[in-house]
C-alpha cells in the first residue's frame, strides 16, 4: 500500500500550523526575505540596546513529528522531519524579554527525513525508511495535489509579540505556509550567555489550518492524522554588524 511514501507527503504541510481558533486564512505567496532579514537585524543591532543574534542551523535542531491514522494504522509509519538549512535572526533586550522579536524561513522542498533523528526519537518512531520509499514521499508531498511547493516553496515565522522574562516567554507569531498565514501562541524557554542565545519549545499544529488535506487513503483506512508536532532547539550566535569592532 506504499504507506511510507505517503506518510510523509502531509509532513512538510505540518511544519508549522495554525490552531482551530486562529482568524481567517490571509493568502500569502512570496519567496525568500533572507537579504531583507539580514538588513532588518543588523539594523536593530546598531540602533537597540540588547542583544541581536543570528541562528545557526548546524547548531540547532527543528524536529517535525507526522502521526501515522486511521484504522489501519499499525500498516502504517510515524514519520521526523527536520529542516537542515534555514534563515533566522532573533533580538532580545538587556533584561525582560517585553519587546524581543524572531524571524525564521526555510524552504519545504529542503526537509528531511534523518534516520539519526528516528532512532533518537525511539519508540513507535525508531526504524529505517528505504531511500526509494523517502524519493516518492517526497515527490508525492511536494507535488500539485499535496504541498505544491513549486508555487509555495517558502515556510515562514515571525514573532508578533513576545512578554516574559528569564527563562521562560510567550509569543504570538505569524506563520505562513501553503500560501495561508495563519498566528498562534507559542511558549519558550530562553537562556542566554556572553555572545550566544539558545531557546527551546513545542508546538501542536493542524495541517488543515493552512489548507492542507491530511493524507488519507482506502476511504481513511490509512491516514496521516490533522495535528502534527513541532519540537525545536535553536540556537543563535552574536550578531556584529559589518564594520563594526
Amino acid at each position: 500500500m506504499r504507506w511510507r511514501r505517503c506518510c510523509i507527503s502531509a509532513l512538510a504541510g505540518l511544519c508549522l500550523a495554525g490552531c482551530a481558533s486562529a482568524p481567517p486564512p490571509q493568502a500569502v505567496v512570496g519567496g525568500s526575505r533572507a537579504a531583507a532579514l539580514e538588513a532588518e537585524y543588523t539594523r536593530l543591532a546598531r540602533a537597540h540596546p540588547g542583544s541581536t543574534y543570528r541562528l545557526d542551523p548546524a547548531a540547532s535542531s527543528v524536529a517535525i513529528y507526522v502521526l501515522r491514522g486511521g484504522l489501519a494504522a499499525k500498516a502504517g509509519h510515524n514519520h521526523v522531519l527536520e529542516a537542515p538549512t534555514f534563515t533566522g535572526y532573533a533580538y532580545v533586550p538587556e533584561r525582560r524579554f517585553n519587546g524581543a522579536r524572531f524571524d525564521l524561513e526555510f524552504r519545504l522542498d529542503r526537509l528531511l527525513d534523518d534516520p539519526r533523528l528516528r532512532e533518537r526519537t525511539g519508540g513507535a518512531f525508531a526504524g529505517r525508511l528505504s531511500s526509494q520509499d523517502i524519493a516518492d514521499t517526497r515527490r508525492h508531498m511536494l507535488g500539485p495535489d499535496n504541498l505544491q511547493a513549486t508555487d509555495f516553496p517558502w515556510v515562514e515565522i515571525r514573532s508578533r509579540s513576545v512578554v516574559g522574562e528569564a527563562p521562560v516567554a510567550a509569543a504570538r507569531v505569524a506563520i505562513t505556509l501553503h500560501g495561508v498565514t495563519r498566528q498562534q501562541d507559542l511558549a519558550l524557554r530562553i537562556q542566554r550567555a556572553p555572545g550566544r542565545l539558545a531557546a527551546r519549545g513545542a508546538l501542536v499544529l493542524r495541517q488543515s489550518d493552512f489548507g492542507v488535506k491530511p493524507y488519507s487513503v482506502l476511504g481513511g483506512l490509512l491516514a496521516v492524522e490533522d495535528p502534527v508536532i513541532v519540537r525545536f532547539d535553536l540556537v543563535g550566535v552574536l550578531l556584529t554588524p559589518t564594520g563594526d569592532p
